[in-house]
Order: C-alpha cells, then structure tokens, then sequence
C-alpha cells in the first residue's frame, strides 16, 4: 500500500491560488490523492515519493509568492470529521443505519450489527431491502422526506429475530430534496428496561414490612423462602392489610429483582381494556388500536414480576387466557396469531374467598390450583394488635417530616384507644387515622381527642367536647327527625293509622313500621 503524506498550506485568499499550488505538485510529479480548500487555506494529501523530501516539497510552495506556512498534519479536516463521527457512531448503544436514495446501505455501527445480528461487510454496499425488508419505513423517507419517530419493526429470518424501535430522519441536500435516510435502532428489551428504571416506584424489601408479633413474623418467613423460587404466590388478605408490600419485597428478594415489577389492578380497570393492556394487541385489532399495535404488560414485565392485584374479580374469559400464559409461557396479542414467550413470574392477591367462588362457578379450579402453589395469609390488624405501638410511632415519624410537623408521640390514653379499636380498615385505616390526628394536633403529642376512629365522630366539632350538643347533624339523622316528626303532625290529626298514611301518601304497611323505627308508642284511638 503506498505511503501518503499530509499537509497544509496557509496563503493569502485569493483567486486561483489552488490553481498555483496544484502547478507546483504537477512540475514535480507528485500523485494527488486529496484535496480541501478553504478561504486561506489548503490541505493536501499526496503519494510519498522517495525522491522528494518533504522539505524540500515545503521549499517549493513556500518560493510561491503568497503561500505564507506549510505544515506536515495527521488528517485532512475531512478525514478528521469521519474519524470523530466514526467514534460516536462505534460508541453508541443504539444502532444507526444509513442509505443513499437509491436504498444503498452506507453505514452500518456496531450496534446496528448487534441489533440485527448481522455483520457490517454482508450490510455495506448491499440494498436495505434485501438485507432487511422492503417494507421498511426508512424507505418511505428517502421518497418523501418525511421523519418518522418510535415505530416498532419486528423481524424473523431463517437465522434470528429481531425486535426494535426505530426513528429516521431524511438527508437532504441544498434544496431540500432527499438524498438519503439515516436511522436510529434501540432493541425492545433495552428500550423496556430504561422505561422500567425511569418509571417504577420505590421498591420495598421485608426490614420495611413492620411488625413484631409472632403473626407477622411467619409470614415473613414464608413470603422470603417464596422470593427464592419461580412458582407463583397467592396472597390472601383483607383489604388494607399490606398485600402489595409484600408482592414488591418478594419481587426484590428474588433474582428477578432487577428485572421489572408491573402491579395490575384486575378490579380497576374495565375487561375489554384489561386483555389488550395485559396481552398486547397487533395494529388495527379494534378501532382505535395505535398504529404498529401495543405490546403488553406481560412482555413489558418479561424477565420480571407481573402483580395481578385482585385476581378474584377477573373475568372467565380473562382467566382462561391466564391459565394458558402459566400452562404454556406464552402469550397471544389481541388480534394476532403469533404466539410470544414470555418468562413472567406471577404473584397474585385476593381478599375474595377463591374456594366459594369456584363452588358457584366464578372461578376456575385449574386456574386456582395454578396460582395457588405458595399460599401466603396476611393476618388483619385485629389479630397482631401488639404491632400497633410500632406501626403507630413509625406512621406519627413518617407523617412529622412529611407535613413538617412536631408531633413526636402519642399519650397513653391515646394508644390505649387504638389498642381497643378492632381495626375493620387494617393497616391503611390506621395510617388514615394517625393522618388525621397528624392535622387535628397542634402539640408534640397525640391526645384521645385528635382520633377520629368511626365515621360518625366526624359529626363531632373537633375541639369542642363530645356529645355537647353542638355537633352538625348528618343528612341521614336529618331526615329521620324530619320523618318522625310529620308522621306525629299526621297521626295527631287523624283518627286512625289508615287515615294519617293517606295524608302521608303512603300505605298503612309503611306507616306502621316507621312508628316501631322511631319508638312511636300507639295509642288506642289510632287504631280501627
């Protein structure tokens, strides 16, 4: 390979002063290979020849009246730029392709190989549409010019697969004109995960499940010999009583843990929105479908936990899909043929009774026997009463920093009524409470008169003592004390029950039981 050198010329900007040093080259019989030219400068690159030193050649130009500095340099600017752009692109984790107009691939990075699994010499110089697909959208934007963002291209050959996003952008030359298409790829998996580390909540481990009975602690012990495994875990549990935490600390005790965590609410969301969010649906399965379709929360989940809360409400024919995705590993999307593996651990939770269902036919038994291969039972409130001093004084810490308050302990009297309360709302009633106690308490420490523990004490101003008097009547009682009292107005003015239920315009029937309601005692002359 013959040798070259480089240099560059500083001169005076003028007119035909390229011309002048391409003379020089010639008279010597020197072999241009490249040359740039700009307003004072040029930079040329020549062949090497053994006969003609550099010096000497910089001698020659600079005897040239208006050339002013000759320098030997690594690179011509040019060759510089496609050293800094090959770098960038050899660097990047996304793969980036570009073509010429007539569909010629051109560049072809690392990332791009690793993409698409195949290599840049069987790429560069090939036709896009044979390498790849004809149907590509960066075709359609070296005809039109028109960019393209996000678009989800899956590809099957006979060797491998690939799945990615990928958005393009035209080249275009000094009147707008496309000339080529340069296109950026990012592998779905990769895409997926950076979604995950954007979006997902604060994970919870087990030293933050609190509690100190022996309730509790089993089923810790449970839930984290559960976490080692991939079979899937039914929670059972009230409302309230911290199924979620315990679906995400299993999750982060497990291999999956860094993988992602996708909780699913099965009650919340409507049956027909629910498979297509769950399964994925393929590009025009029903009016309204995102075009280039939707993957699902299953694949979003893939590698990870999928957390299908309340899985007593899903529907059957919700439930025979899921059977299927656990019998099989693999999902079908709304409106498609292909089936999709999926590596998915499933941790559901019900606070529904699974075996009365399944007797009136609510609930598939295979599905049950699926699910339920790692029972875990949380405890109410009202069974571990000796965890609430703890879970108390970690809720009024929690709160203080939250609210900015100085509330740092709650009085024995206080306390004591928590303890004697039954919790119906388990541990979500009690951190309701202790929020609101949190806003009615202007001390350091929380009084019997800050908690609020049935609703009907809201009826009660919160300063004033109770049963004063002054407490704001409900609706309900309202309308009770506005009954009793037309009924009395009515049966005073009548000679019979019958007659004061016409006046009332109502039956007798109706009358008659509202008296018993209302501790109405009958009088001999209201009755036939």
């Amino acid at each position: 390979m013959m040798e070259t050198l480089r240099f560059m010329v500083k001169t005076r900007d003028r007119v035909g002063m390229a011309l002048d040093i391409l003379k020089i080259l010639y008279r010597y019989g020197i072999n241009l290979k490249a040359m740039e030219v700009g307003p004072g400068y040029a930079w040329l690159k020549i062949e090497k020849n053994d006969s003609l030193s550099f010096d000497f050649l910089k001698k020659q130009l600079l005897l040239e009246e208006d050339v002013l500095e000759v320098d030997e340099i690594k690179l011509l600017p040019q060759e510089e730029r496609e050293k800094k752009i090959k770098a960038v692109l050899d660097a990047t984790s996304e793969g980036i392709i570009a073509i010429d107009k007539n569909g010629i691939i051109t560049t072809f990075n690392p990332a791009a190989e690793k993409i698409l699994k195949i290599r840049a010499q069987e790429a560069v110089g090939k036709q896009i549409s044979e390498i790849l697909s004809p149907n590509l959208p960066m075709l359609r934007t070296v005809k039109t010019g028109e960019s393209y963002d996000n678009v989800e291209i899956v590809l099957n050959s006979e060797k491998s697969k690939s799945h990615y996003i990928t958005s393009g952008r035209p080249i275009l030359d000094e009147d707008g004109n496309p000339v080529g298409a340069v296109a950026s790829l990012q592998d779905i998996e990769s895409v997926m995960n950076l979604v995950y580390s954007f979006t997902q909540p604060a994970m919870i481990t087990f030293d933050e499940i609190l509690g100190e009975s022996d309730k509790i602690r089993k089923v810790k012990e449970i839930a984290k010999i559960a976490a080692k495994g991939n079979s899937t875990v039914l929670i059972r549990g009230e409302s309230g009583t911290g199924k979620e935490l315990f679906a995400r600390s299993i999750h982060m005790a497990s291999p999956r843990r860094d993988r992602p965590f996708v909780a699913v609410n099965c009650a919340a969301i409507p049956d027909t929105l629910l498979e297509s969010e769950l399964f994925g649906y393929e590009e025009g399965a029903f009016t309204g479908a995102k075009k280039g379709g939707k993957q699902g929360l299953f694949k979003y989940a893939d590698k990870g936990t999928l957390f299908l809360d309340e899985i007593g409400e899903l529907s059957t024919h919700l439930q025979v899909k899921l059977l299927r995705v656990l019998q099989e590993g693999k999902i079908r999307r709304v409106g498609g043929n292909e089936e999709i593996p999926v590596d998915v651990r499933i941790i559901a939770a019900t606070n529904r009774n699974l075996e009365k269902l399944m007797r009136d036919g609510q609930f598939r038994e295979d599905l049950y026997y699926r699910l339920n291969v790692i029972p875990v039972f949380i405890p109410p409130l009202r069974e571990r009463k000796e965890d609430i001093p703890l879970l108390a004084m970690h809720l009024i810490k929690k709160l203080s920093q939250k609210m900015n308050k100085k509330v740092s302990n709650i009085s024995p009297d206080a306390m004591k009524k928590l303890m004697e309360y039954d919790w119906p709302g388990n541990v979500r009633e009690l951190s309701n409470v202790i929020e609101r106690a949190m806003n009615l308490c202007d001390d350091e420490v929380i009084g019997t008169e800050h908690l609020i523990l049935k609703e009907e004490e809201f009826n009660e101003s919160p300063g004033s003592p109770r049963g004063s008097g002054k407490a704001f009547k409900s609706l309900k009682e309202v309308v009770a004390e506005v009954e009793k009292k037309a009924i009395l107005e009515a049966l005073e003015n009548s000679r019979s029950v019958r007659e004061a239920a016409r006046l009332l315009g109502v039956t007798h029937a109706t009358v008659l039981n509202k008296m018993k309601n209302y501790g109405i005692k009958k009088e001999a002359r209201w009755f036939d």
